[in-house]
């Protein structure tokens, strides 16, 4: 598994957008000037996650960018498939060969899937809230509730 330009940007442009729920609309822009990325490349990988039904734009002077879910109902795995597509895809040109030894690719393919569901696993079970919560935590901002 390979993660692109793509997936790192978008993940970070969800990051920050999720950082600021509760102030509007936030402009690709401040999101390019925060965090260093292209902005002509950032409103591209706007529109993919826009399309993904991850973010909701608004258009005119007062518009910008806003989460369409909570943060804490987007996943990693929910923004690397929009902008990646499949995680560790199988290759389906290589079954059109026929091996001599089938059961050697079955066993192979078992790793791949075993592979697939670890990290897809993982990847669904953190959200763009336990992202902002790390971030705060490392910050020193934690909020503590008794």
């Amino acid at each position: 598994m390979r993660i692109s330009s793509k997936g790192e940007y978008g993940l970070r442009a969800l990051l920050d957008l999720a950082q600021r729920v509760g102030e509007g609309p936030i402009q690709s822009h401040d999101i390019h000037l925060r965090q260093g990325i292209d902005e002509n490349y950032l409103n591209q990988i706007l529109i993919l996650l826009r399309r993904a039904g991850l973010i909701e734009s608004i258009r005119g002077p007062q518009g910008g960018h806003r989460l369409a879910r909570p943060p804490s109902q987007i996943t990693v795995l929910d923004a690397l498939t929009a902008l990646e597509g499949p995680l560790l895809a199988l290759d389906s040109g290589r079954d059109a060969l026929t091996p001599t030894e089938p059961m050697d690719r079955d066993l192979v393919r078992e790793v791949w899937d075993g592979a697939r569901e670890i990290l897809e696993r993982y990847l669904a079970s953190v959200t763009l809230e336990d992202l902002c919560q790390r971030k705060a935590q490392r910050s020193g901002n934690v909020m503590y509730y008794i």
